[in-house]
């Protein structure tokens, strides 16, 4: 089985097959649900298999959102539907809105500890699974959802979302997973002038957070065997192929390169919302790898062989090449909608990232 971390890979998320979509919009019972995820996961797996990825996952499948489903599946959290939802550029995402109710923990039969497995089982590749980082938990929670009184203290909150995450980690080394990626994209909406000012009208620091932030993913994974890689992805939102943050990597930069053992970073740089390269310069030399999301989720124009050469002819200024790798700028169906692309422009990208990267470093 090949091990990570590769020179090609990709976020995590795919478009949902047709049959999945149309049992959850008719809200099929769960067993049957079920069934034909279990049918239909498979075929998404071979689409990585064939498009020549060494490190597959379940497309994100089974879950409606990228963050939501697994944090309302911790002990302690719930998921409360009322008001209106997340704002991104002209949109927003349907009104989930996560409550901690009592004590965070990580329970033993989580459910996507199955979702995991089910791919390592269907798979001779790398099988993956993404999951929402410890940030998600403080950044996608308001401050009046967050009920425990002792979690008022937020150092208090902080070291048990740290806590869960630990056993997170634990718990997938033990149903085998060697390749766990967080989704800590929080670290770069922080980069944003307007989430920061947001930040600090709610009496928060957003430079504390970053901090703070990069404390609780360490917490979590410092522990981990040696053998387990850890990704970590960043972008600035991705529903329905709107975003919802904008802004460079400046101030996130050195908390998440120097501050944490992340193995490998999937970071955003589509377009111009991203900020510079001069960040990447932050990355200390050794096997850290990042996944430079020049290939873009949101719209289904391919991108130039030539152009993506250049993007990287560029980054090499900032990061020796051997610590680079490519991979699309974020999944290509954060939420169950999708972005607005076809299967086949996802395919395409898919296989354009296998072939960028034998181009460049001569394989995947």
């Amino acid at each position: 089985m090949p091990t990570p971390p590769f020179r090609a890979d990709h976020v995590g998320s795919l478009l949902r097959p047709r049959r999945i979509a149309e049992a959850r919009n008719t809200q099929a019972p769960a067993a049957e649900l079920r069934a034909i995820e279990d049918q239909e996961i498979p075929a998404l797996i071979k689409l990585q298999e064939d498009a020549g990825l060494k490190v597959v996952t379940d497309g994100e499948a089974r879950r409606a959102f990228w963050h939501f489903d697994f944090m309302g599946m911790l002990e302690g959290m719930d998921m409360e539907t009322r008001g209106e939802g997340v704002q991104f550029h002209g949109t927003q995402i349907p009104p989930v809105h996560p409550v901690i109710n009592g004590k965070l923990g990580f329970p033993a039969d989580h459910p996507m500890l199955e979702h995991f497995t089910f791919v390592k089982e269907h798979t001779s590749v790398c099988p993956k699974i993404s999951i929402p980082g410890p940030s998600c938990v403080h950044f996608r929670t308001d401050p009046a959802d967050v009920r425990p009184v002792i979690y008022r203290d937020t150092q208090v909150l902080f070291a048990d979302i740290a806590e869960t995450y630990r056993q997170a980690v634990a718990a997938y080394y033990a149903a085998g997973c060697r390749y766990l990626q967080l989704d800590d994209i929080f670290f770069a909406y922080l980069g944003d002038p307007k989430q920061r000012e947001q930040r600090k009208a709610m009496g928060q620091d957003p430079d504390w957070l970053i901090d703070r932030y990069a404390w609780m993913l360490e917490e979590a994974i410092k522990d981990r065997p040696k053998d387990m890689v850890i990704g970590m992805h960043m972008c600035r939102g991705n529903f329905r192929s709107t975003h919802a943050a904008s802004g460079g990597y400046d101030a996130a930069a050195d908390a998440i390169f120097n501050k944490t053992s992340v193995d490998v970073y999937f970071m955003e740089y589509d377009t111009d919302r991203a900020g510079g390269l001069e960040p990447l310069k932050l990355l200390p030399k050794g096997r850290k790898r990042i996944m430079a999301g020049f290939i873009t989720t949101k719209t289904g124009e391919l991108e130039s062989p030539d152009a993506l050469r250049r993007h990287f002819d560029e980054a090499a200024k900032f990061v020796d090449t051997d610590q680079l790798g490519i991979a699309p700028q974020c999944g290509f169906a954060s939420t169950e909608h999708g972005n607005a692309i076809t299967e086949d422009d996802q395919k395409r990208k898919l296989e354009l990232v296998v072939k960028t990267a034998e181009a460049i470093w001569g394989h995947t």
